[in-house]
């Protein structure tokens, strides 16, 4: 079993109390059964979670709003099993709709995953979304420290030379000096 999958399953199988509906949801191979959940009227939150993460990896097109809503829930490991299923959904919207996840200031205590994905999907919208995020965590006194470093490890993993004014002045931060030393020794040098 992935172990994304596995994680995922202790979880909800905690969280569901062991409900009789959840071993369906991860055994069926019935793309429509799976996403009759997504729109069905009352139904919880670990199976929408279920259902959406099962989708988002066979590719299924359905699954996208479900997974970007929980991208950005408040609950990290909701967050993760999100952006990991995104990552391998392949929609097209997932980079514009992680970019606007990841810079919108009002919910930036849950932008540690969008930031994550938006590396690990290398579009084009990655780097101006990394950038934007993280010239706001440079604020004094900023309290999102965590998403702030997965923006500087993010744009070294990147490369791009856009990023080395914002890395150049996260090296004022002592809590991002040294990843941001990392981060720039990876952006190549303009010639």
């Amino acid at each position: 079993m992935d172990e994304a999958l596995r994680s995922l399953t202790e979880r909800v199988r905690a969280e569901s109390a062991d409900s009789p509906a959840l071993n369906p949801l991860l055994t069926t191979d019935d793309l429509d059964t799976l996403a009759t959940v997504l729109t069905a009227p009352a139904q919880p939150l670990w199976a929408r979670e279920t259902a959406a993460f099962r989708l988002g990896l066979a590719g299924d097109p359905r699954a996208f709003e479900s997974l970007v809503l929980l991208l950005n829930h408040r609950d990290p490991p909701r967050c993760a099993s999100a952006a990991y299923a995104l990552a391998r959904l392949g929609d097209p919207r997932t980079a514009r709709a992680a970019a606007a996840l990841a810079t919108n200031e009002l919910r930036v205590a849950y932008a540690l995953h969008p930031v994550r994905l938006l590396v690990e999907l290398r579009a084009p919208e990655a780097v101006p979304a990394l950038i934007t995020t993280l010239r706001h965590r440079l604020r004094p006194h900023d309290p999102h420290r965590t998403v702030a470093l997965a923006c500087v490890e993010g744009l070294g993993a990147l490369a791009d030379r856009r990023a080395a004014p914002v890395l150049t002045e996260a090296l004022a931060h002592p809590a991002l000096a040294r990843a941001a030393v990392r981060a720039l020794s990876r952006i190549p040098a303009q010639r």
